[in-house]
């Protein structure tokens, strides 16, 4: 590959890094620094406290965003592949040989998991409300509309999702860049007029402020965080763009343009305090003020979009790794595996974002309920991390905890400022989280009471082989494949296929998909078979947790290890069970019942296996737990 070909290669990655990763992040700037200076924190409005507030966003985005996330975090890559569950299988296996301590992990990270989807609720809702907004500086006739401006911006953005973001994302690079120039260009401006603000890259000025607000240091540094959300994404993405271009773009392009806009929203405040209502769109002349609220419309749709895509991911990933059911998956690109649609998802994050925005009503009330989810999800990272460096790196105690201990104390201040806004809107993205966690663990703890009640009632698959050499059933001229849970069990469908047939088929093979806490699975890997009896195979097809499973592309990689499975000739028998909840079983009545619904409405294995639809056929079993 030619040198010109990698740079531009790397430019491209680059570029899209620019347009999907940092959306969120890029967008704080709208309305962090208006809100550190609201009355319930504390914080006066001088030119000491913004040079002081200024001073602690730059260092927190230096602390939390370049040296935990960029420098340490994005080493921590499962096969690389970043994100809460990817980082959570990375520590559960680091101490698989403490299954008490993993099952822990499992479940923090799974937390961790479920409160993104409490921030993919309030991002789209946050930011496309702070943008409208810009309507106010304008002129405040149109207040009234912001409401249902924001509400079918939002509306449109979800209704869209259903064709697929390839297109739209040709155009995301450009437009954030063009944004992030804008903010790094307006921010020197105001800079030159009001240079003292500089004094803030000193961090001696973070230091000061924060030890100088006593017991309103939470307050503030509970909408200090606000510039912080999105960090996430740079871990969650690394997959998709690779580690040197989320780099490159962040320290080349991001973060300075983020610096010089927080500098310039404090110069600005420095010459005019008037400009607090909406210090953001105060920083631009009249004129360029409504050409903004579209630039920065487009920017937050863009933020809104990205959230939005990865609350599609993390959903496969949760449903592949066996914490949620089947559900109805859409791919939106004949190229890009990655892009996937999930309607179940798709209209449950619109209904929560409409009813945060219609409950909440501006941007500056759902400011109370963002950051505390957000903040959460990086304490748990950074615990997480912890256990990757100490047990999967094997590096000393004494490094391992030098490289998080000072991130775990960040990580609690912003908990502990965020957690003071709970009443004030803190608690909705905690009640999402915490209602996904409990059917998240309902449905993993529901397969395990499931699996062992199956083997307790099933036959062993071998003896019942050899059992049939004597018995004399008629054969089929074709091949039958049996998906199963357990290969070391007779399938139901099978034993049906006996008692109501009488008949047995030439070939038979005992199917198992595993999904394993790794990515990928390498090709040579995908296929383990081994022939049980004459006409009896035992197949067990391996993939990744963001992988694609396609059952008849797997089998037609046991042809050369002398198994053909032909498509025309073959028959699909399914079992599906219907869960039957029993008092005194392994979980709560309730949850035993959480458990037989969402059993009853996950999608088909049919459709989930990419199996043919024609050629398959379902026998019910039902299963006590």
């Amino acid at each position: 590959m030619s040198l010109d070909h990698k740079r531009s290669g790397l430019a491209a990655l680059t570029l899209g890094a620019i347009g999907v990763v940092y959306g969120d992040i890029g967008t704080s700037p709208l309305y962090t620094l208006k809100e550190v200076f609201l009355p319930a924190t504390g914080v006066a409005l001088n030119t000491h406290n913004l040079i002081g507030a200024t001073s602690v966003i730059v260092w927190a985005l230096m602390f939390v965003v370049t040296l935990k996330y960029v420098i340490l975090i994005l080493r921590a890559d499962n096969r690389g592949e970043g994100g809460a569950l990817a980082l959570t299988a990375l520590a559960a296996h680091a101490v698989q040989q403490r299954p008490r301590l993993r099952s822990a992990l499992l479940l923090l990270g799974l937390f961790g998991a479920t409160l993104f989807y409490g921030d993919s609720v309030i991002t789209p809702a946050i930011s496309v409300m702070s943008a409208i907004e810009g309507l106010e500086v304008v002129t405040p006739t149109l207040k009234p509309y912001v409401l249902p401006i924001s509400a079918a911006i939002l509306v449109g953005l979800f209704v869209v999702q259903r064709y697929g973001t390839a297109s739209v994302g040709k155009v995301f690079g450009p437009i954030i860049v063009i944004w992030f120039g804008v903010l790094g260009a307006i921010g020197v401006v105001h800079i030159v007029k009001q240079p003292q603000i500089l004094a803030a890259l000193n961090p001696l000025e973070a230091w000061a402020f924060l030890s100088q607000r006593g017991w309103h240091l939470f307050a503030a540094v509970g909408a200090i965080v606000l510039a912080l959300t999105g960090a996430e994404a740079l871990y969650a993405d690394m997959g998709h763009f690779g580690v040197k271009p989320i780099r490159l773009a962040w320290m080349g392009l991001v973060f300075p343009a983020l610096a010089l806009n927080y500098l310039g929203q404090g110069a600005l405040l420095m010459g005019d305090a008037s400009a607090i209502d909406n210090p953001f769109f105060r920083l631009f002349p009249t004129a360029l003020i409504l050409p903004m609220v579209v630039l920065a419309a487009l920017a937050t749709v863009i933020a809104s979009q990205a959230v939005i895509s990865g609350a599609y991911s993390m959903t496969k990933q949760a449903v592949l790794l066996g914490f949620l059911p089947r559900v109805t998956m859409r791919h939106t690109s004949a190229s890009e595996s990655g892009q996937i649609y999930v309607p179940a998802v798709n209209w449950a994050l619109l209904a929560g974002v409409l009813g945060a925005v219609f409950m909440f009503g501006s941007s500056s009330a759902l400011a109370g309920a963002y950051g505390i989810a957000v903040t959460l999800t990086m304490f748990i990272t950074t615990v997480l991390t912890f256990f990757v460096i100490r047990d999967g790196w094997r590096l000393p105690a004494p490094v391992a905890i030098g490289a998080t201990v000072f991130f775990l104390a960040v990580d609690a201040l912003l908990v502990a400022g965020c957690a003071i806004k709970f009443f004030d809107g803190g608690w909705f993205p905690l009640a999402l989280g915490l209602m996904l966690f409990v059917l998240m663990s309902t449905w993993a703890r529901g397969r395990k009471l499931l699996m062992q009640s199956l083997r307790s009632e099933g036959l062993e698959l071998e003896p019942f082989i050899e059992s049939l050499a004597h018995g004399g059933a008629h054969r089929a001229q074709r091949t039958a494949v049996y998906t199963v849970a357990d290969p070391t069990l007779v399938p139901q469908a099978l034993l049906h296929n006996l008692k109501h047939n009488q008949v047995l088929h030439e070939t038979n093979v005992i199917l198992n998909v595993q999904f394993h806490d790794h990515p990928s699975v390498d090709a040579a890997d995908r296929v383990a078979l081994s022939q049980i009896a004459p006409g009896f195979w035992r197949v067990v097809v391996n993939y990744g947790f963001m992988e694609e499973p396609d059952v008849p592309a797997a089998l037609a990689l046991c042809e050369p290890k002398g198994l053909r499975v032909e498509p025309f000739e073959t028959s699909y028998f399914l079992s599906r069970e219907t869960v039957v909840p029993t008092p005194g079983g392994g979980m709560a009545n309730w949850r035993e019942r959480l458990f037989a619904a969402l059993s009853r409405n996950s999608s088909g294995v049919a459709r989930f296996f990419r199996l043919p639809d024609n050629a398959v056929v379902e026998l019910g079993t039902r299963v006590q737990i």
